[in-house]
Formats: structure tokens, C-alpha cells, sequence
């Protein structure tokens, strides 16, 4: 297989497009670094990432490599074969362990007495230790926060000339500081109040990668009936591949491992 060019803001945003081009998880990648890429000085200067990349295993296909006769093929058992959930009892308690998950984050929020916050006080604590983390870390960082009283719900949005590392490897740095954020405002609030820090529109675009590769994911086993893994993510990340294929009629999904190497596995569903 041929190398094809990627290219993105950072290496990293380059290989997982590739990732989601190929429909494969980074082990499977074969890649080269054209350019690294660079943030410039105050935005001047910038650079993108630039990258080329082919599958590892040439046997390993594509998902994007789906033949007319194949969907034809796949058409036709959509149409002739009726699965039967109730005899699959993986599927149905990998669906119960996801809504419970679900339930039970609507239950807590239904439960959380919010009259008592103060808005402007949760504001202002948040703002002043992420400032004082980015100070620490030599860098100057504009802030935009709204806090949402009926969701109890506290957004900030950061802007500067250096956000890839404030965003760090696939979003690591960002949601430890999202983490420690929320641990500083929750500490002194009657309470939970929600926290989510984000820049450059990545929580969008990450959502977005991730839903593609999980649909990628899904044609390749719906297509070989073969199991897939996909490589470790944190909980916020698996629960989008979840709730990407919770609806598929040939795939479900559940979650192994422990923390921090904890993996969504996709599986076909068996009909007889």
C-alpha cells in the first residue's frame, strides 16, 4: 500500500487522521514525519504537521475498502436475517452496563440541590488557579468562562498562542486540568458542579475523530466478523465510541482493562 499524506495542527492530529482514514488503531500505522510542525511566535509563523502514513499490514484492509458486491452482500442479509437479542446475553449486558452508567449520572444530577451556589464565586475560583497553573507553566492564556445555573454547569473556554501544549497528547493535559479544576471549585461547594475546559474547539473536533473511527471500526467488523480492539482511552472518550455504536444492529461494544490502559472492544453479534 501506497503512503498518503496527512496533514494537521499537530503529528498527533495527523496520525489519528490517518487512524480514521484507514479505519485501524495507531499500532497498525506506518509512518513517517514530514514536518513537525510548530506553533510560531504569538500565532506568527505557524506551521501545520505534516505526515505520511500507509497500514502496517498490507492484509489488514480498510475499512474504507468495502467492494459494491460486499455492501450488496451485506444488504442482503440485513434483509433476510432477524437477530434475536434475547438469546444474546453479552450485547444485553453490555447495553444495561452503559445505561446504568447513564442512569446514574442523570440520577445524581437530578439530586444536586444548586441554590445554594454562587456563580460568580465558582467563576472566579476556577479562573484564578488556571491562571495560576499557566503562569507556571511561562505561558499567557485568555480565559472565557460561563457558569450555567440550571445545569450547574461551569464552561471555560482558553485562548492563547500556545494551546497545543496546553492540549498535550490527545487532550491528556487539558483534561488534567480540567480534573483539578474541578477538584478546586468542588471543594467548598454545597454541591457537584460540573467542569468542562476546552480550546480551539477541541472537545468538538476529538468528538468528532472519535465517532468516525468508531463507525470505521464497526464496517471492518461487521465485514470480517472478527473482533477489534481499539487502543486505551479515557472514560469520557470510550463513553463517545459507546454511544456511536449503541445503536448499530451488527456490532456491540463493551470495556476491559483497568485504568489508565482500559480499551473499548467491538464485537459482532451472532445470529443464527
Amino acid at each position: 500500500m501506497e503512503y498518503k499524506e496527512f496533514t494537521e495542527k499537530t503529528v498527533e492530529d495527523a496520525k489519528t487522521a490517518a487512524c480514521v482514514e484507514f479505519g485501524i488503531t495507531s499500532d497498525k500505522l506506518d509512518f513517517e514525519v514530514v514536518e513537525e510542525g510548530s506553533t510560531g511566535f504569538l500565532g506568527l509563523g505557524a506551521k501545520d504537521a505534516v505526515i505520511r502514513a500507509r497500514i502496517k499490514d498490507e492484509s489488514f484492509e480498510s475499512a474504507a475498502e468495502v467492494t459494491e458486491s460486499e455492501k450488496k452482500e451485506e444488504k442482503k442479509v440485513q434483509e433476510t436475517v432477524k437477530p434475536q437479542p434475547k438469546k444474546e446475553s453479552e450485547p444485553k449486558k453490555e447495553k444495561k452496563e452503559f445505561s446504568e452508567s447513564k442512569e446514574s449520572r442523570h440520577s445524581e444530577d437530578d439530586n444536586r440541590d444548586l441554590s445554594g451556589i454562587d456563580g460568580n464565586k465558582v467563576k472566579e475560583d476556577a479562573e484564578k488557579f488556571i491562571k495560576d497553573v499557566v503562569k507556571a507553566m511561562n505561558m499567557e492564556v485568555e480565559l472565557k468562562s460561563e457558569y450555567d445555573e440550571k445545569e450547574g454547569e461551569l464552561s471555560v473556554e482558553l485562548s492563547g498562542a500556545e494551546m497545543g501544549v496546553l492540549i498535550g497528547k490527545r487532550g491528556q493535559t487539558l483534561d488534567s486540568l480540567q480534573y483539578l479544576t474541578s477538584l478546586v471549585i468542588n471543594k467548598n461547594t454545597s454541591a457537584y458542579i460540573r467542569v468542562k475546559l476546552d480550546t480551539e474547539d477541541y472537545r468538538r473536533r476529538r468528538k468528532e475523530t472519535l465517532e468516525n473511527l468508531a463507525r470505521n471500526i464497526a464496517a471492518k467488523v461487521k465485514r470480517t466478523k472478527r473482533t477489534h480492539s481499539l487502543e486505551p482511552m479515557n472514560p469520557y472518550e470510550r463513553r463517545v465510541i459507546h454511544s456511536a455504536l449503541q445503536n448499530d444492529k451488527y456490532v456491540y461494544t463493551h470495556s476491559e482493562g483497568e485504568e489508565p490502559y482500559r480499551k473499548v472492544v467491538v464485537k459482532p453479534k451472532r445470529y443464527n
